[in-house]
């Protein structure tokens, strides 16, 4: 269970750095995700970015 937990921070970790590269990809955008403000600050649910991506992820796994 530690070594899961592990890899889900590191995982968590990565996608936090990459964000910003991929906001600027045009992730983050699309017609699926959701983005509101409340209590003064911006929150970000990116559900189709991510559909997206789990999907090309799982692709190139397949794939190898």
């Amino acid at each position: 269970m530690l070594r899961w937990l592990l890899v889900v921070f590191l995982a968590l970790m990565f996608i936090g750095w990459l964000s910003p590269l991929l906001r600027r990809m045009g992730f983050g955008r699309l017609p699926g995700d959701l983005r509101f403000r409340r209590l003064g600050r911006d929150w970000d649910v990116p559900l189709a970015s991510t559909l997206l991506l789990s999907f090309a992820v799982s692709l190139i796994v397949k794939w190898l």
